[in-house]
């Protein structure tokens, strides 16, 4: 199976609790400015009481929500939770403060400018809709003594800046995660093959490794190099070698699972992580590689030309306790092939005592 690039997944929790913190940010604000408002503003008993009543439940669900709930995992559902409280709260406070006339209509702006950057266009649709559903249930008591037509314009008017800034808002950061997207991607792969870089690898195969020595998984690892590189380039110059080098990561990929990851290690060095797979199955599928491309002969100069590759491979926890050491023995296991004649595949030796040692403990 074709393998897929799958990227950080620690990247998208640390967004989420960027947004997060901005969330909380945000509702701390609102209660700081219903209560300036009402310390200053709000002479009236019942809607000072109201007022209290509001803050007073609005804070204890953020700290019940936010600071004491079990779930402390970032979710896009927790935030969407919070938005949709905070439109509550600012409506409670509006229908205390003057309904549509209230000096903190404004608040609403909050709650779409929230959406649009940490939820999406759907999201701050839905935001809208629900905001203009308040509109009407606000001004309810106008819009009986009024002529619909009249009525139809005003409630527009009221709600079009609101509209405006969460359509510009959402467009805005449409562009921005489009646009931080590529930049990761970038950073994230090899501009030749387009398959991961050394730092991506690293980064994603930190998960596999864990998991493994965690549960007692096996995982392998193959590296791989070309054995042609250096005659291709010599004698067809360098474009010929990076044709090289993509049809290598095309044959390779072919023989990859979905949850299969490689990456240019450097030059004309790659680097496979096979996740839940023991030395026989890696040496298999080395092999498979290898047979691909030494079968598939590159197009360069009068003559197809054929190619072929160099594999190590090696398995935790057979040759080593940590990613590191199984990491050497492939590419020892790598050294030992090109000393070999080159164009074979060797299996790093097991350490006998590991495997038992990981058993005992």
């Amino acid at each position: 199976m074709k393998s897929t690039l799958i990227f950080d997944p620690e990247l998208s929790r640390e967004e989420l609790k960027g947004f997060s913190r901005t969330i909380a940010e945000i509702e701390w604000l609102l209660l700081i400015l219903v209560l300036v408002y009402q310390l200053k503003q709000v002479p009236d008993q019942v809607a000072s009481t109201a007022l209290s009543m509001a803050m007073f439940f609005y804070a204890a669900f953020v700290l019940m929500f936010r600071y004491v709930n079990v779930y402390r995992r970032e979710a896009y559902w927790k935030l969407a939770v919070e938005t949709g409280m905070m439109i509550v709260f600012i409506t409670w406070v509006l229908f205390y403060t003057g309904r549509l006339a209230s000096p903190l209509l404004n608040l609403y702006l909050l709650v779409v400018i929230t959406s649009a950057l940490a939820l999406g266009r759907i999201s701050t649709v839905v935001a809208m809709v629900v905001i203009a559903g308040c509109f009407i249930w606000l001004d309810y008591p106008r819009s009986h003594s009024v002529l619909f037509e009249t009525y139809g314009v005003d409630f527009l008017g009221r709600l079009a800046p609101l509209a405006l800034v969460a359509y510009v808002t959402t467009m805005l950061s449409a562009d921005t995660r489009k646009a931080m997207s590529e930049i990761k991607t970038l950073s994230e792969t090899d501009d030749l093959t387009g398959i991961l870089n050394r730092r991506a690898f690293l980064s994603l195969s930190s998960h596999t490794v864990n998991m493994s020595q965690r549960y007692g998984r096996d995982f392998s690892i193959i590296m791989m190099d070309s054995d042609s590189l250096k005659t291709v380039n010599d004698a067809f110059g360098h474009d010929a070698g990076d044709e090289l080098l993509k049809a290598m990561v095309g044959h390779a990929k072919q023989e990859l699972r979905r949850p299969d990851l490689i990456a240019r290690y450097g030059g004309d060095e790659f680097v496979l992580l096979l996740p839940d797979t023991n030395a026989d199955g890696a040496r298999q599928t080395a092999e498979r590689i290898r047979e691909r491309i030494a079968a598939s002969p590159l197009e360069v100069g009068v003559k197809p030309l054929t190619i072929t590759a160099s594999m190590g491979v090696a398995t935790y926890p057979d040759n080593g306790t940590s990613y590191e050491q199984v990491f050497e023995a492939a590419d020892t296991a790598l050294y030992a092939s090109k000393a070999k004649g080159k164009n074979q595949v060797t299996v790093a030796q097991p350490v006998a005592s590991v495997r038992t040692s990981l058993r005992a403990s």
